[in-house]
């Protein structure tokens, strides 16, 4: 079976072939699908009400040797970004200890300056697009709502029911883009970044730490978390950081820029 398929869509594909038994190990995984990621074969067996040769020929059944390769297989699921919990998560204090050590992993490879060459691209350029598709687009209208304060023109992409050559057709040199992509990223995402590399458009990527590109300014922020899902905390904190760096090169138009906006925001009654 397909590797990036997660045991919940295998146990569906052959479900109907299963003994009685099996569907009763099955029925406990598909209600409590971390189980798979943590238990072993006679945790499963117990919580589900059936001997444990039964769980050993379930997984075998899905394509697992046992019950560890099941677990391997959710962890490195879970590795690249598929939603599959490897453990208890009602641990606050472990959950903010993983987002310090995020932010500080973030923090540390800003180091060689690359947030300067990214906010100097950004702040000389006549135009700077950010792009975001799937879980990349809430950060990416995040920072342009952030670049929007700091500089004029400076728009989204794709807008809703556009497609992407439209939207970056007629950029070049003169121009900046700043592609937002983290893992599971969509399957054209590397021929948007070829495209643009090709046209000679200056690009900034922001993006998780197992991307790799070259030609480009690339900004890393960690988003695994303790969690089934991934965390953006650290993204968005880079999407400030990079926001701020590009205002502070012409700090004085920037803050005429912000009192422009702030004016009119009283003026058209859109804030409390």
């Amino acid at each position: 079976m397909p590797d990036h398929e997660d045991i919940e869509t295998r146990i569906r594909d052959t479900y109907d072939s299963l003994s009685p038994g099996a569907r009763r190990a099955a029925d406990h995984l598909l209600r409590h699908p971390d189980d798979a990621a943590v238990y072993s074969a006679t945790e499963i067996a117990a919580a589900s009400g059936v001997s444990k040769a039964t769980v050993s020929r379930l997984f075998r059944t899905l394509g697992y040797v046992d019950a560890q390769e099941v677990r391997e297989h959710a962890r490195a699921l879970r590795s690249t970004g598929v939603p599959v919990s490897v453990g208890p998560t009602a641990d606050l204090a472990a959950h903010l200890r993983a987002e310090h050590a995020a932010l500080d992993r973030m923090v540390d490879g800003l180091a060689d300056g690359r947030l300067d060459r990214a906010a100097e691209l950004l702040a000389s350029a006549r135009e700077v697009v950010v792009v975001g598709f799937r879980n990349s687009y809430p950060v990416a209208l995040h920072l342009r709502q952030q670049l929007t304060q700091a500089r004029g023109g400076v728009r989204i992409a794709p807008a809703p029911g556009q497609s992407v050559g439209e939207e970056l057709g007629g950029l070049g040199a003169e121009d900046a883009v700043v592609l937002v992509g983290f893992r599971r990223r969509p399957r054209g995402f590397g021929s948007v970044l070829a495209a643009l590399t090709r046209r000679g458009v200056p690009i900034v990527v922001v993006a998780d730490p197992e991307f790799g590109s070259s030609g480009t300014v690339t900004l890393v922020a960690p988003v695994t978390s303790l969690s089934a899902f991934d965390s953006y905390a650290a993204a968005m904190s880079l999407a400030n950081l990079l926001a701020a760096a590009v205002l502070a090169r012409d700090l004085r138009g920037g803050r005429a820029r912000v009192e422009g906006i702030t004016a009119l925001y009283g003026e058209l009654g859109e804030l409390e």
